[in-house]
């Protein structure tokens, strides 16, 4: 592919490339040597279910891998155990090797939706930097000083408040950069948010008298509340293994304005369609709803099919257009024995807690047979067949054992 064409896929939904003259450098000198660039990205395993959130650096990774580079998923297994404290205010609590192994065991399933696996290198950092003993890491250590590190912002805010930041933590982009050393890499990806420790990445192999990797940040995507980023932590995510009818309520839950991006980031329509549909539904020309329908169907068949997508569709037509109940519910197994509502809620996972059970109810969220419940001290006697729904989107059907 021409340089520039490269060069335009790459920078589809990037935040930054630092520096983009050097990745130009790169690409022409790996077409002239005819030598694949190492496409380095890390991931500690800290949360093994992939949203849509992460798929936004995957997707980077896969334009790499179309492109003919060698892409390297790391598994940071080894800085797993320290944690890596970016963007937040205080130490994050290690992990045990047995978490991280755990965790790390579920990437590849969940990664091969979107990566080509057979040109996947995939590697741990525990290789090199366990058999680091104490000269090798002092030698790292002297690499990077105090100052600089005080630039990073969480570290900066953290110190003028006089809270607490412990060694292991200044040592975690020192390693994350070595990591960097160690695979040689010619281009590192990561979120917005990590631009800190990739940036330590290119100091390290400057240090070590390694030409330093070309960083490329992705921007952080917006969960469905269109506030935070997607985060499991916020519940606003939507998860790559979600059921197709989960994630096509979901997408259709964005607001119009976070459609766009979504489209941009999430999947492969051109941009110029992208501008087109955008000015078309500013205009009146299509509706909003219609192109977010494009979006979901889109996005389900990346990760499950085309037929998926369509019943996923007809599903939630049949339950917004039409108000009719989906045709498959989760079944709630119970005794003929009054029950408060909040406690069938907890107790069928349609709340997470008694409180946000409770929560629900008052906010007008839950309703029995079409009966709105709000008032938490009513109980109701179970009967075969008996829906409970809580929102728009989920419903359970009550099965008498």
């Amino acid at each position: 592919m021409d340089i520039n064409k490269s060069l335009e896929l790459i920078k589809r939904g990037t935040v930054e490339i630092i520096n983009e003259k050097q990745l130009l450098l790169k690409l022409e000198q790996s077409k002239k040597e005819k030598r694949p660039l190492i496409i380095k990205a890390g991931f500690d395993p800290t949360a093994p279910d992939i949203h849509l959130g992460h798929t936004v650096l995957l997707k980077k990774m896969r334009y790499f891998q179309d492109l003919g580079h060698t892409v390297i998923f790391l598994i940071g297994d080894y800085t797993g155990l320290i944690g890596d404290p970016s963007g937040v205010s205080k130490t994050r609590p290690r992990l045990t090797e047995r978490e991280v192994a755990e965790n790390a065991g579920t990437y590849k399933d969940q990664v091969s939706k979107i990566l080509d696996m057979k040109r996947l290198k995939v590697c741990f950092n525990s290789k090199w930097l366990r058999s680091m003993d104490g000269v090798k890491i002092a030698e790292l250590m002297s690499k990077y000083s105090v100052s600089q590190m005080l630039e990073r912002d969480d570290f900066s805010k953290r110190y003028k408040t006089h809270k607490p930041i412990n060694m292991l933590e200044f040592l975690y982009p020192l390693l994350q950069g070595y990591d960097s050393f160690a695979l040689k890499a010619d281009i590192e990806l990561g979120g917005n948010d990590q631009k800190f420790n990739l940036l330590v990445g290119r100091d390290i192999q400057s240090a070590y008298g390694q030409d330093p990797q070309v960083v490329i940040t992705t921007p952080l995507l917006e969960g469905t509340d269109g506030i935070r980023k997607m985060s499991k932590s916020y519940g606003n995510y939507i998860g790559i293994t979600e059921a197709p009818k989960e994630m096509f309520g979901k997408i259709m839950s964005i607001s119009d304005d976070l459609m766009w991006k979504y489209y941009e980031l999430l999947t492969d329509v051109s941009m110029d369609n992208i501008t087109s549909m955008k000015r078309d539904a500013l205009s009146g020309v299509l509706n909003p709803k219609d192109a977010k329908v494009r979006l979901a169907e889109t996005i389900i068949t990346i990760y499950h099919n085309s037929r998926d997508a369509k019943k996923a569709q007809e599903e939630f037509d049949n339950v917004f257009k039409k108000g009719n109940h989906p045709a498959q519910m989760p079944i709630y197994k119970t005794v003929e024995l009054e029950q408060f509502v909040w406690d069938i809620l907890k107790k069928s996972q349609l709340a997470a807690t008694s409180s946000q059970a409770r929560r629900l109810m008052e906010q007008g969220g839950v309703s029995v047979d079409g009966e709105k419940i709000q008032d938490v001290n009513i109980k109701i006697m179970p009967k075969e067949g008996m829906i409970i729904q809580v929102g728009k989107r989920r419903f359970l059907k009550v099965q008498i054992r």
